[in-house]
């Protein structure tokens, strides 16, 4: 099946309610991880490399190829995005290799920077026909920050979408990035104000850290973007920890690798599953803002 743009995947699923799985790579295994557990599940998906794993590899350019082609060869709908660019020329060469959609993210700096700087991308993109992520309201964990408080203002979102042109918005709203444990707070009423004020669809980043109902409830409430890395890299280590401890003697990376790629996979299918169960009305209800999850920790 042909590569797809990100944007058929997320503004469809936008206007429908529904929530699109977007999943990190860092390498070939997880690449092949993802589509397998896709295609499993029957949904589309979206692959993405961040910047980081672009600087663990030391260029975007070969790992780009190796996941473009697994795309390509996939059997179900795929996209490939670049995720927390900080650096506008990794954004240029992410346009230039095929990315069909890219995040620039300049939330570290203050709203009138993040503002001009976005804008600017968001221009070149759009002359390339690539859709285009930003942030507003800095999610909290990456490089071992934790800052879970932060919160995305809806009158600046509004401003800030408006005065950018960007695609689609991650907001601030309780998550943290690279959790390990599945209980973030999730701010309810503050995703269902923000997916009423903006024209365009919100992007839930740290989802590794909600429990499933709650991932659940957030595409209930008006996330569509999903994005999920740390959880999914602790189901593959854990699955490559468990067949070293089991066959001390082994060598052959394939022997280790393969358990934890199959284990990603599973893990990958069942939460696109998740992303999209139904959900019982008065059980949102019942949901209050700052309410804490019971959900499995895998």
């Amino acid at each position: 099946m042909p590569l797809v743009g990100t944007g058929a995947l997320v503004r469809p699923a936008a206007d429908a309610g529904h929530g699109v799985g977007a999943f990190n790579v860092v390498q070939l295994e997880h690449a092949e991880a993802v589509v397998a557990g896709a295609a499993a599940a029957g949904s589309p998906v979206v692959m993405q490399i961040s910047e980081n794993a672009v600087r663990y590899h030391g260029a975007l350019a070969p790992l780009a190829a190796a996941v473009l082609a697994v795309a390509e060869a996939a059997p179900v709908p795929v996209a490939v995005h670049l995720d927390h660019a900080t650096d506008a020329a990794l954004v240029a060469q992410a346009v230039e290799l095929g990315f069909s959609s890219v995040m620039f993210d300049a939330s570290a700096r203050d709203y009138a920077d993040n503002l001009r700087t976005t804008a600017e991308v968001v221009a070149r993109c759009h002359a390339a026909g690539v859709w285009v992520e930003a942030e507003l309201g800095e999610v909290g964990g990456k490089d071992g920050v934790h800052s879970p408080g932060a919160r995305t203002s809806p009158d600046e979102a509004v401003a800030f979408v408006a005065a950018t042109g960007v695609d689609a918005l991650a907001v601030a709203v309780g998550t943290s990035h690279t959790m390990l444990t599945r209980d973030a707070v999730l701010d309810f009423e503050l995703i269902r104000t923000l997916r009423a004020a903006l024209p365009v669809p919100l992007v839930l980043h740290g989802s590794s850290g909600v429990a499933d109902e709650h991932l659940t409830l957030a595409v209930a409430h008006g996330m569509t973007k999903i994005n999920i890395a740390t959880h999914l890299n602790h189901v593959f280590t854990t699955a490559v920890r468990r067949t070293l401890a089991e066959n001390p003697a082994l060598v052959d990376t394939r022997r280790y690798l393969a358990p934890g790629r199959a284990a990603m996979g599973e893990e990958v299918a069942r939460l696109l599953t998740v992303l999209n169960a139904p959900v019982v009305r008065p059980a949102v209800d019942r949901v209050e803002t700052g309410s804490r999850p019971s959900g499995r920790v895998r």
